[in-house]
């Protein structure tokens, strides 16, 4: 399971598709902590289909500890003024993961022909990045 070409039986011909694969794992790997070759992963049940089930709607529950910081949530929440404030960027975050989370899910997809194209993937991660730009100019 350490290489996508092995597991999806794709020989061990290097090719644009796995290496999309590889950047899918990456981003997954990255936002959840967890690696495929993990305990949790078995013939049954593998990185890719344990962010696949939990998006939307559990996405927070699968990211990993620390990744978006309780005590910058904690500290804006002690102010009532900054409740809208903090809302809106708490909203944004769980945005920008649940959208990076959705990249590479469709990044590693078992399928070659399923995967997302490398080009798509760029589009959405500078509209992520976009995102968060916007936010932190409205903060300024």
């Amino acid at each position: 399971m350490l290489c996508g070409f092995v597991e999806y039986g794709m020989g061990s011909n290097v090719s644009a598709e796995g290496d999309v694969y590889s950047f899918g794992i990456l981003l997954l790997e990255m936002f959840t902590g967890k690696r495929p070759t993990d305990n949790d992963f078995d013939e049954t049940m593998n990185l890719n289909q344990l962010v696949t089930m939990a998006l939307p709607e559990r996405v927070m529950e699968i990211v990993a500890r620390g990744l978006i910081t309780e005590g910058e949530q904690e500290q804006e929440a002690t102010s009532s003024s900054n409740t809208s404030r903090q809302t809106r960027r708490s909203k944004i975050q769980r945005q920008c993961v649940l959208s990076m989370l959705r990249i590479g899910v469709m990044c590693s997809e078992g399928s070659t022909s399923k995967r997302m194209k490398i080009k798509d993937a760029l589009k959405g991660l500078l509209a992520i990045k976009n995102m968060l730009l916007k936010d932190g100019k409205q903060r300024n």
